[in-house]
């Protein structure tokens, strides 16, 4: 039940985020995320406003992916919600700074990357679930 601490987390994502999604979005022509530059160093830097989502689209459909947070902070985003009283999980108040499934998802410590909660058992610079594969870098 616990193997993606041995053979990581694909498979598990794959099932419960990566296939559902897919199914969501067959047919579509543009997708909407929350993706933000400063959320992943490793494999977010360069996420752009717009971009040709090469995970879920293809050549004969292709699939636009909107980024419309991507150079915020989080500063930011926690300032937008306070002032305009956005709803928002209340594990964040917990310390789940970025939040996944349950075991993958831990809360961070002062002073610790927000993505340093997800996954920690793998590489820093290879965390996402699949939604976002195109962001890592061969």
């Amino acid at each position: 039940m616990f193997s993606f601490y041995r053979d990581g987390h694909k498979e598990c994502c794959g099932i419960r985020k990566v296939e559902p999604l897919t199914r969501a979005l067959a047919g579509r022509r543009a997708w909407v995320t929350g993706q933000r530059r400063d959320q992943s160093p490793g494999t977010r830097s360069a996420v752009p406003v717009i971009q040709l989502d090469r995970t879920f689209g293809s050549a004969d459909r292709p699939l636009v992916k909107f980024n419309p947070l991507s150079d915020w902070s989080s500063k930011q985003v926690w300032a937008y919600i306070r002032e305009h009283d956005v709803p928002y999980n209340a594990l964040h108040d917990r310390g789940f700074v970025s939040i996944g499934c349950e075991p993958c998802t831990r809360p961070v410590n002062p002073g610790q990357h927000e993505r340093e909660g997800r996954w920690w058992w793998e590489e820093e610079t290879k965390k996402e679930c699949g939604l976002h594969a195109s962001n890592v870098k061969a």
